[in-house]
């Protein structure tokens, strides 16, 4: 059993390739692509399944044992997001051919594609600190590739801008590992885990740990490092925005939730402090952000920001509750980033601008669009009874319980300010006077609506079915909280 942990991983690259070599012949690639990635989803639910009712599955590369060999870890939270992974992915192939132009398809799109998915499912399931560096790398090569899609100036000037940033903070990530060994003598998780307390240089291991957090900071756009991110994602083509709006940043707070809930968790009132105060401008900046312009696709890329600061929230808290709330927050914001691109991309083509000011009236001839894309802001604002308001609610307990009143009140400011900017969409985009120059095909638009209706279905049961949904989100955050179970399953026979 233990060798079909890696197929998530192992899937889609190999899937890439043929992608790669057939580039040219679409339909083939398409039906291939689209037939693959439903089987790999159906599989991976299974192996989920199997996960949370039977225990965490590891896999040791080339036979060899932790710590010595490289470990995939198929633990409850990491097949939690590589399924949604999949499931968001999967979305993506059946919209992809009705919004790429055909020049962007044959350019390796579904290779591309398949080598982003593996690489964010490899960067979910590492059990190694090494190996992290090694997916984040595949993960951003092939989010290179899809960026330049399309050949823009515009593409091409952020495309610099995303790979310098990127450049720079791989670089430090790769010193940050170094440093790490010759700290502990080792970058397995779980041996950290166990080394970290142990050893002398408690000071230099601290300084590290914020090394690091720099990193994923970074990757993750938490404030101030997240200039890059915003215009990054709203020049390339639609589905690619909702691959990297729902899965890019989310690698990076992933990060942040794994290493600073199981190794460095020694000088909490340092680098958790620090998360808390960081969590607030992140929330704040990306809500004015959202709110000053008037480019639908960039609202939507800013709302990606105040989302990590709310995930960060939980982590700085570092608490049952709040971790159970940044998962459940993460897993909800994942589907619904999604679905939101999705509509947008539907809108940007209904409307043919994607200027605010220059739209209105698309929901008297596109009533399904317009309601979707009402209550798919709802759910991204927290709204009761909707995903966002499970996650959140969680961790404003988190926040209550620990006196962090001044972060309440700025996550609940931040929520409101996010459903007013969604509503600058709903109000002026979607109702009013019907506008000249709409799109009539009503076809291509109800099939680019309805990968957005799936995904916003899911974020509802998420929310309307929370009493299933929960308690395994609890037993993650356990888990998380209590290293143990993670350790002993890693290095139990080492």
């Amino acid at each position: 059993m233990s060798n079909l942990i890696f197929l998530p991983i192992v899937i889609p690259l190999l899937a890439s390739i043929v992608a790669a070599l057939f580039a040219k012949q679409l339909r083939g690639v398409r039906l291939f692509s689209q037939i693959t990635a439903v089987l790999s989803l159906v599989f991976i639910s299974g192996l989920t399944f199997y996960i949370f009712s039977e225990g965490t599955i590891v896999g040791q590369a080339g036979g060899w044992q932790a710590p010595y060999g490289i470990s995939i870890v198929g633990d409850p939270l990491a097949m939690l997001l590589v399924t949604t992974t999949n499931v968001i992915g999967t979305a993506a192939l059946f919209y992809a051919p009705r919004i790429l132009e055909r020049q962007q398809e044959t350019f390796y799109f579904y290779g591309f594609y398949f080598l982003l998915i593996s690489g964010v499912s490899g960067a979910f399931m590492t059990g190694d600190l090494f190996n992290l560096f090694v997916f984040f790398e595949v993960l951003l090569m092939a989010s290179y590739g899809l960026i330049v899609l399309g050949n823009g100036k515009a593409q091409l000037r952020e495309s610099f801008k995303y790979v310098l940033f990127n450049l720079f903070s791989s670089m430090l990530f790769i010193v940050s590992v170094a440093y790490i060994y010759s700290i502990t003598g080792t970058v397995n998780f779980a041996q950290l885990a166990e080394r970290v307390e142990s050893v002398d240089q408690q000071g230099a291991l601290t300084t590290v740990g914020v090394i690091l957090f720099f990193v994923f900071a970074v990757k993750g756009a938490i404030f101030p490092l997240y200039y890059w991110l915003p215009n990054s994602y709203v020049v390339p083509n639609p589905v690619v925005s909702a691959l990297f709006g729902a899965l890019l940043t989310k690698v990076g707070i992933y990060s942040i939730i794994r290493i600073y809930t199981l190794i460095f968790v020694h000088e909490t009132g340092v680098t958790h402090q620090l998360f808390i105060w960081l969590a607030m401008l992140t929330m704040l900046f990306g809500v004015i952000g959202a709110l000053s312009t008037h480019n639908v696709k960039l609202i939507i890329a800013y709302n990606i920001i105040p989302a990590v600061g709310f995930m960060l929230m939980g982590v700085g808290l570092y608490s049952p509750e709040s971790i159970a709330g940044s998962v459940y927050y993460l897993m909800h914001d994942m589907v619904i980033k999604g679905a939101l691109f999705f509509l947008i991309g539907a809108l940007v083509v209904a409307a043919g601008t994607k200027d605010l000011r220059q739209m209105s009236g698309v929901i008297q001839r596109y009533p399904l669009l317009g309601w979707i894309f009402f209550v798919a802001s709802l759910i991204l604002a927290g709204v009761p009874p909707f995903s966002g308001f499970i996650g959140k609610i969680l961790l404003l307990e988190g926040g209550l319980a620990q006196e962090e009143f001044l972060l309440v009140i700025v996550a609940l400011l931040s929520s409101l300010l996010i459903l007013l900017s969604m509503m600058r969409i709903f109000v002026y985009g979607f109702w009013g006077e019907k506008m000249d120059g709409m799109s009539s095909d009503y076809k291509h638009i109800r099939k680019l609506t309805i990968p957005g209706v799936v995904l916003v279905g899911i974020a509802i049961f998420l929310g309307v079915g929370a009493e299933f949904v929960y308690p395994h989100i609890e037993s993650i955050s356990n888990m998380l909280y209590d290293r143990t179970e993670y350790i002993s399953s890693v290095l139990k026979e080492s």
